[in-house]
């Protein structure tokens, strides 16, 4: 071989790598230039609404005080996570090991009672050492509460607090429940997406949480929180937290009792005060079934992710839940459970003595925001509240006020079905407005019929995650504000 014959061959060579690199780079600035327009489309929509008169808003029930750890810096492989398993409550480290592997290789999000108080105390005590690792105000009510505190609502919180855990919260709040010695921990499993334990890894970022409580399952702040409701005089009640219930050792009939009671504060709200349940990771059966009769029947409005929404459509559809679904659902999936949980819910209501009827569903996803509101009824501002929403969800699992769009991806397909019905309509995503917004007609029961609009905002993906503990009650809770 000749030397003129090697450096022709090294030219093209170098030819070929300097015209791959400039098509790259070609392709990367398109997909930026794509990504500004859907911030900028986003925040135009975000702002052409703004919120005049201070809402006031009471949250309910529970908190704790949040130790985050990342999950493979606490949890260290071992083989018999090999054989993942799902247990309703955790005894051992070997059934914490094999539910954490369990979620994990979906990348699902997940909330467990350890019963075995001296396990618990263990691996609390082993994280609070690892570097890293830090306290923060904790439970979905002091979270929603916080939320609505910095969008500049009057804020009434119902939790029993220690006054040290009362010190993180912003002005704006006022806690209804009492003082208490020591606050519940919940301990918070953090990974990445991708992220590989052992022979698994993750499909997205989540976080997997257990926790040993005795103050929140009881609703231990329900009574002192229900003297100061009516003189407070609320126009939105939250209801949240109640999936500490969830496999706790109650005396017989108990739980039910507790359910009954805030039944009976649901519905002793005034017409003009809304109710919204936000839903949470779910794995007793029995208890989201009885959710499905004494509590979901009596609000206006519900909030969830999409495998919580797989949860109350198998339960209210079958009777039996899914622990782990698809991460990034369809769309047209999501829409059509949507109206599916709209016709069941407004369906088990109409026998109902009650004031409140469903009018609103948030599903907030990790690629879309979906919302769905009654046409006339009290909500306003869905396309601004998508948009919102959505925003939120960047802002707060990058930890940053701003989203940057060089730590953002978009994994919303090019355009969307609205059901996966045969000869259903197609949605293209709009970059310059990314967020769809269009009108349906939905039956409740036959012969009665809801007007309803429905809204889609596509989610800047955070690629570089912060914390993705709290992400759904920050999401929902920007959501309301804009809606109330």
């Amino acid at each position: 071989m000749t030397s003129n014959t090697v450096k022709a061959g090294t030219f093209i060579s170098i030819l070929f790598l300097v015209i791959a690199l400039f098509y790259r780079q070609q392709v990367d600035d398109v997909l930026k230039d794509r990504l500004n327009s859907i911030l900028e489309g986003l925040v135009k929509v975000e702002k052409q609404c703004s919120v005049g008169v201070k809402p006031k808003v009471a949250v309910g029930y529970g908190a704790c005080n949040d130790l985050f750890i990342d999950g493979k810096e606490l949890l260290k492989y071992d083989e018999v996570a090999k054989k993942p398993e799902h247990f309703d409550d955790i005894s051992s480290a070997e059934e914490l090991l094999k539910t954490y592997a369990y979620f994990f290789r979906h990348g699902a999000a997940a909330e467990r009672y350890i019963s075995n108080d001296t396990l618990f105390d263990t691996i609390v005590d082993i994280a609070s050492r690892i570097e890293g690792s830090h306290f923060s105000l904790g439970g979905n009510a002091p979270v929603m509460a916080k939320r609505f505190a910095l969008e500049g609502c009057e804020v009434l919180l119902a939790a029993k607090m220690t006054p040290k855990l009362q010190e993180s919260l912003p002005e704006g709040v006022t806690v209804a429940g009492g003082d208490i010695r020591k606050d519940d921990i919940h301990l918070i499993l953090e990974y990445k997406a991708n992220e590989e334990w052992g022979i698994y890894k993750s499909p997205r970022a989540n976080r997997f949480i257990v926790h040993n409580d005795d103050n929140n399952p009881l609703v231990s702040s329900l009574e002192e929180f229900n003297k100061l409701l009516k003189k407070f005089n609320p126009n939105l009640l939250v209801v949240s937290g109640l999936q500490m219930m969830d496999n706790y050792p109650y005396p017989k009939g108990v739980r039910e009792q507790r359910l009954l009671k805030i039944r009976d504060q649901m519905v002793a709200q005034a017409p003009n005060t809304r109710v919204h349940f936000e839903m949470a990771s779910f794995v007793e059966a029995e208890l989201l079934y009885q959710l499905t009769q004494f509590i979901i029947p009596y609000a206006d409005s519900l909030g969830m992710n999409e495998q919580e929404l797989a949860n109350l459509y198998n339960i209210m559809l079958y009777g039996n839940i899914s622990f782990v679904s698809d991460s990034n659902p369809r769309v047209a999936t999501v829409l059509d459970q949507m109206r599916e949980i709209f016709h069941l819910v407004s369906r088990s209501s109409l026998n109902k003595e009650k004031s409140h009827q469903l009018t609103r569903l948030h599903v907030h996803t990790l690629a879309y925001q979906a919302i769905l509101t009654v046409k006339n009824s009290p909500w306003k501002n869905s396309k601004a509240a998508a948009a919102k929403a959505s925003l939120t969800a960047n802002r707060h699992v990058c930890g940053s006020k701003e989203v940057d769009i060089e730590k953002a991806k978009l994994i919303m397909d090019d355009s969307f079905s609205t059901s996966i019905a045969a000869g259903s309509r197609r949605v293209p995503l709009d970059v310059d407005q990314p967020v769809s917004c269009w009108d349906e007609e939905l039956n409740a029961e036959p012969g009665s019929w809801f007007a309803v609009e429905i809204c889609i905002a596509p989610v800047l993906v955070c690629t570089e995650a912060y914390q993705t503990a709290g992400g759904g009650d920050n999401i929902s809770s920007a959501g309301l504000y804009l809606q109330i």
